[in-house]
């Protein structure tokens, strides 16, 4: 193994295992090669050298109050004591900033879907958050940043403008959210996020340029990277690409040539880690390292064939192969991040990467006083939003958030396929290999569970119950607020659509985000009482949307594949107040059930038959008069479920806590937990 390689890869060791387990890495160092193991060593060495030397800053402050100042920048405040996040809605503009707050961790998601703040933040090197933040004073951003914004806007339209500003400066926060929207439906998300692609086309651009000065014009053309990289803000990609350059520039300058791709990613990510062990918790940072990896791995193999293709044809099939080979390093992190990847991807950035590979060096240059180059500009993104635009709504593919499992089951499938792709593996064992990979991830349909998901959507109520075969049953949506907390669930899940909805009653906590979400998830049917008001929003969006309605009863049935929901509430003369006309519905599979109340009183519950359940769905959000002892001794739950969020009614009830207990079950609580999972095997 090159020394280099071993220094990675003791360097990404130390990075993932962290202070102190990271000593621990020193036991790996015999899978190497003797001749590397002391690269290895250092390697991870330096790494935990750097974390030791910069601790968490934040650890004695949390809960206490204060007034912190500094520069703010993506949503992160610089402290001199170390950054931090304050919670500000909506963002303040970059600039000097003064605000005070509580010093906390922070929260993670509570919804599968839901922003994973506190990894987002890990992968940023920021540990705390400062809660109930206000702002003091704001000072926007002034100096030669905001003096090259300006410079760059000069004469574009507001839309090549905010373009501009996110291809040549970085700042993304500039776009619409349509516009970012589009570009990560069309799959050229990538070309929003300065990396080796900017720094590819600025290097080549400046090494033109100074071409009459020699060999000097590499250690300019490094000085000019570096500049750049000052000017718009150390991204981890970013981060990556100008290590590399800056390795191929210096090797250059000193009459080596050039170093291999391979070698200088290597100790680029060794360099970074170095530096900035965090880096390696940031989704770009992966992507970044991994997409440039994906090429150098499978582009040579797939491009060898097409030797003797005539040179255009050869050039647009390496620009559509190049996609294909950065995205299949990188499929699993987009999926498990975005639940989709675009399909037609290749054929958008083989129409785009021209446009931005002009753009980018005329924005630069606009940025130097070449204000005549406006009208190009505005014409190129035009361009690229039209590509964009036109791409969003194609078809793509949709998967839910992936486990380790999954990663390993893929990457150890990616693996086969290179060794068979170098030779390294006959055909047949790496065939072998990839369906062995395949057959696993296959193995837990093999094992078929009921899940029930009951969803953290405040004081609200939706529960979501997959069967195996892919039927989804939704019951109830929650709050208006939470249609896209609803949403994100059901995306990061892999659902991509409803077979049945249903409506407890029209109350806003449960029925209130419902037209949202069969505005934006295909849904078979809804099912709601016959007391249920057909002019209430829900149904006027089913109606418009074409969605069967089907209105149900005490004793009534509908079965769904493996399926069998029976409605024991409302009665046919049921009170005239919406709770009493709360649908209650037991959901069966293979002896196993689920039941829901709803919001129905105890008072009601009387009217119930015996329902032995596994699981309980408590009713009206673990109110006092709700969730009986007749009903809980008659459905002998082994788990209650409260969805509750913050309320001024002291929702859930001690007293209904104290009867779950007494009757044997375990209560788990959205407010506490949030989105709590059960899973029932036959």
């Amino acid at each position: 193994m090159s020394p280099v390689y071993a220094l990675a890869a003791g360097a990404l060791l130390g990075a993932l295992l962290g202070l102190p387990y990271g000593f621990l890495g020193l036991l790996t160092l015999p899978l190497l090669p003797r001749g590397s193991r002391g690269y290895g060593a250092l390697g991870l060495l330096l790494v935990l050298l750097s974390l030791a030397l910069h601790p968490d800053p934040w650890a004695g402050q949390l809960g206490k109050r204060g007034v912190l100042e500094g520069g703010y920048r993506n949503g992160i405040l610089h402290t001199p004591k170390g950054p931090i996040y304050p919670e500000l809605y909506p963002r303040p503009d970059a600039g000097r900033l003064r605000v005070s707050g509580r010093v906390a961790r922070p929260k993670p998601p509570r919804n599968p879907g839901a922003f994973d703040l506190p990894g987002w933040l890990r992968g940023k090197g920021v540990t705390a958050v400062l809660e109930d933040a206000r702002v003091r004073a704001h000072r926007p951003e002034s100096g030669l940043r905001a003096r090259a914004q300006a410079r760059l806007a000069e004469g574009l339209s507001p839309a090549a403008a905010r373009l501009a500003r996110a291809l040549v400066l970085g700042d993304r926060s500039a776009l619409a959210g349509d516009e970012k929207a589009a570009f990560r439906r069309a799959g050229l998300a990538h070309l929003l996020a300065l990396s080796g692609l900017h720094v590819g086309i600025l290097v080549g651009f400046f090494l033109l340029l100074l071409y009459p000065l020699g060999r000097g014009r590499y250690l300019l053309a490094l000085a000019l990277t570096l500049g750049y990289l000052a000017l718009v803000g150390p991204s981890p990609s970013l981060v990556r690409a100008t290590l590399m350059a800056g390795v191929l520039l210096l090797l250059l300058f000193s009459g080596r040539g050039t170093a291999g791709a391979g070698p200088a990613l290597a100790l680029a990510l060794a360099l970074q880690l170095a530096l900035t062990p965090h880096a390696v918790f940031d989704l770009g940072f992966r992507l970044s390292y991994l997409a440039v990896l994906g090429l150098l791995v499978f582009l040579p193999p797939l491009m060898a064939p097409l030797g003797g293709v005539p040179r255009a044809l050869r050039y647009l099939l390496g620009a559509a192969l190049a996609t294909l080979a950065a995205q299949a390093a990188t499929l699993p992190l987009l999926l498990d991040a975005f639940h989709e990847v675009p399909l037609l991807s290749p054929l958008a950035n083989l129409l785009a990467l021209p446009l931005v590979t002009l753009f980018v060096p005329l924005g630069f240059l606009k940025l130097l006083g070449a204000a005549f180059l406006a009208p190009a500009l505005n014409l190129l993104g035009s361009g690229l939003l039209e590509i964009a635009g036109r791409f969003a709504s194609g078809p793509k593919l949709t998967w839910g958030a992936i486990g380790p499992a999954g990663f390993s089951l893929y990457y150890l499938a990616l693996l086969a396929l290179a060794l068979g792709l170098y030779r390294r593996l006959s055909r047949l064992r790496a065939a072998l290999l990839i369906a062995l990979a395949v057959l696993l991830s296959l193995l837990p349909r093999a094992f078929p569970v009921l899940e029930v998901w009951q969803l953290d959507v405040g004081e609200g109520h939706a529960t979501l119950i997959r069967a195996p075969g892919g039927v989804e049953v939704l019951l109830d949506a929650g709050p208006p607020w939470a249609e896209g907390r609803v949403r994100r669930a059901l995306s990061a899940l892999g659902v991509d659509e409803l077979d049945l909805l249903v409506l407890s009653h029209p109350d806003r906590d449960h029925a209130g985000a419902a037209p949202g979400l069969l505005a934006s998830v295909p849904v078979g049917a809804v099912l709601t009482s016959r007391f249920y008001p057909e002019e209430d929003p829900a149904l006027q969006a089913a109606r418009e949307g074409n969605v069967r309605h089907l209105a149900a009863g005490y004793g009534d049935r509908v079965r769904l594949g493996p399926l069998v929901l029976e409605v024991w509430n409302p009665p046919p003369a049921a009170p005239p107040e919406e709770n009493a006309r709360s649908l209650v519905v037991r959901v069966r599979w293979q002896g196993r059930a689920v039941l829901v109340l709803g919001d129905l009183p105890k008072r009601l519950e009387d009217g119930l038959p015996p329902l032995p359940a596994d699981v309980l769905v408590a009713s009206h959000h673990g109110a006092e008069n709700g969730t009986g002892e007749r009903v809980l001794e008659q459905t002998r739950p082994r788990v209650v479920l409260v969805g509750v969020g913050k309320n001024p009614f002291g929702h859930p009830s001690p007293k209904t806590l104290r009867r779950i207990q007494a009757a044997g079950a375990r209560a788990f609580r959205t407010d506490l937990s949030g989105a709590v999972r059960v899973r029932l095997s036959p």
